[in-house]
């Protein structure tokens, strides 16, 4: 599971000194992505931009790099990391200092889970089965960017209002989760996305607390409804799956997940590689079961049989990395 919101591994990042993140796995992503010059890539979840840097670096002209992302903080960084060679959302041509061998590259500002629909308008030629792309990356969970900024709510190491979105023009916030859905459904979630055996006593706490606004009353109530048990339990703040599973829940996480793997196949061309970093057995067991169930149905070679996991020195540079999981697959 999620090591915590205090120890969720960073996602995306530029690997550049803006905020000084390396991304997760860039390697072994890039490797197993086997990226043609000149193809089509999709970075589901571009982020800081780190390895969609990567990424261009190796497509160049007439390449085209496609980066979705839920933040609007976050593509405004990744554009910088790309340079002036990256488009907005509805631009037509790259600035006149692109370089000449820089691929194009579009970062649109919305979920993964829009994947196909964002794309089904598409001008670029496909095959007659409506294949589109070489590759696609998914990093997921929550990114450097929103896990640094208190103000955002992620984390129950500095106090801040409850808000935990992803997407701040999204409607749903984890304060209106945790003060209005009632006891049953509260622990059921807490259990569900959080793998929280502690939900139900958990979930009364908070609803005898309420109202609960800000991320250290939550965690205050949490670890005095939920204290640890054994040696095991203690090696984790007692907030930490209630944390994680209301961020998934407020995020929608493991159904966008979802809806990408299950337009993956009809995106990917021939040849096309899906490679995905997860961070916690939720995700990660999702995405297993896709690729496959996949593979059953004749439409995925799998690359992957265990995932690749960050090596010792990986993880002693950057210990949020120690629970990222790599899959991957190649369209047949």
């Amino acid at each position: 599971m999620d090591e915590g919101l205090a120890d969720t591994p960073e996602r995306g990042g530029h690997g550049g000194r803006e905020v000084g993140h390396v991304p997760v796995l860039l390697k072994e992503a890039i490797d197993f992505l086997a990226i043609r010059r000149g193809g089509t890539y999709i970075d589901a979840t571009v982020g800081l931009g780190g390895h969609s840097l990567e990424i261009a670096k190796r497509l160049g002209a007439p390449g085209h790099l496609i980066g979705f992302d839920k933040d609007p903080a976050a593509l405004e960084i990744a554009g910088r990391v790309l340079g002036p060679w990256s488009l907005a959302a509805g631009q037509h041509h790259r600035t006149e200092t692109a370089k000449q061998d820089w691929p194009t590259v579009e970062l649109i500002h919305g979920s993964f889970a829009e994947l196909a629909a964002g794309l089904a308008n598409d001008k670029r030629p496909r095959t007659d089965d409506g294949f589109l792309v070489d590759g696609i990356l998914a990093d997921l969970g929550v990114s450097s960017l929103q896990l640094n900024d208190a103000a955002r709510g992620f984390s129950f190491q500095a106090d801040a209002r409850l808000d935990m979105r992803m997407n701040p023009h999204a409607e749903l916030t984890a304060e209106q989760v945790v003060n209005q859905v009632d006891e049953v459904t509260l622990a059921n979630l807490i259990y569900e996305f959080g793998e929280e055996r502690r939900s139900r006593r958990i979930a009364r706490a908070i609803v005898r607390s309420r109202p609960i606004s800000t991320t250290a009353q939550l965690a205050a109530v949490i670890s005095a409804a939920a204290r640890p048990m054994n040696q095991a339990e203690r090696k984790i703040h007692p907030a930490t799956r209630t944390f994680q599973a209301l961020r998934i829940f407020v995020n929608h996480e493991l159904d966008d997940l979802r809806a990408l793997l299950s337009a993956a196949p009809q995106l990917l061309k021939p040849g096309g590689r899906l490679v995905v970093i997860s961070f916690h057995s939720l995700e990660d067991r999702i995405v297993k079961d896709a690729l496959r169930e996949g593979a059953k149905r004749g439409h995925y070679k799998l690359l992957t049989k265990k995932p690749v996991t960050p090596g010792q020195e990986e993880i002693d540079r950057n210990p949020r990395a120690r629970s990222a999981k790599l899959r991957a697959a190649e369209r047949v």
